[in-house]
């Protein structure tokens, strides 16, 4: 759960704070996401792609070490 605390009556920085912590936790994206149903198909192929981009980038952390 995303909480943020107002101080001395500043809400647009307490705004800016909660954008950023949601868009840290991915709740723009999800909630993007189930806008409208994803067919089965489609989710298989987004997660695999998904996985293929986390792993390139694994790979990609890999290569700077050494």
């Amino acid at each position: 759960m995303v909480t943020v605390s107002v101080r001395d009556n500043n809400v647009d920085q307490a705004l800016r704070v909660l954008k950023k912590k949601m868009q840290r936790e991915g709740i723009f994206r999800e909630m993007k996401m189930r806008r409208e149903f994803e067919k089965p198909c489609e989710k298989r192929k987004r997660e695999k792609s998904e996985a293929e981009r986390r792993w390139r980038k694994v790979e990609r952390k890999k290569k700077e070490r050494e």
